[in-house]
């Protein structure tokens, strides 16, 4: 079963919060209630958007985070890959480390497949990975807070 990890889930409702909530900063703790999320696992998430450049923070008693851009630049492809790094289905397609991940540099990772050549279901597999990246990159955040 393909499924899509806690992480990315609980990542991605910490961002669609962060668009929709009113207040300009917003601490872990009302996050993690709200959403009833591990306060300490919600963390370890908020840390790695943080890096990625999708949220800042703010120190201090009034603190809190916010989103760093506005939901209509930030892409659900975005939120997923900076939780997960490149989503591949099949290790037998090459898949792009994002920058970050390897010192700054954006590189092929690849396996090799000894059935490479005669192998029917390729093609088949590229198709469904380009169509998935197709709808992640095509929905931002505020595609996801529209009713």
């Amino acid at each position: 079963m393909l499924r899509i990890s806690t992480k990315s889930q609980y990542g991605l409702r910490a961002m669609v919060y962060l668009a929709r909530v009113k207040k300009k900063f917003c601490p872990v703790k009302a996050i993690s209630e709200t959403e009833d999320i591990s306060f300490d696992y919600l963390e370890k998430i908020i840390s790695k958007l943080e890096k990625a450049g999708l949220i800042k923070a703010k120190k201090g008693a009034q603190g809190g985070y916010f989103l760093a851009k506005s939901p209509s630049k930030i892409k659900v492809r975005e939120i997923i890959t900076s939780l997960e790094g490149e989503i591949s289905l099949v290790k037998c397609l090459p898949r792009t480390i994002p920058k970050g991940f390897v010192r700054g540099i954006v590189k092929k990772e690849r396996y090799f497949c000894p059935r490479e050549k005669k192998c029917l279901t390729k093609n088949f597999w590229k198709k469904i990975q380009d169509s998935l990246n197709s709808a992640l990159n095509s929905l931002t955040l505020a595609d996801l807070i529209r009713r």
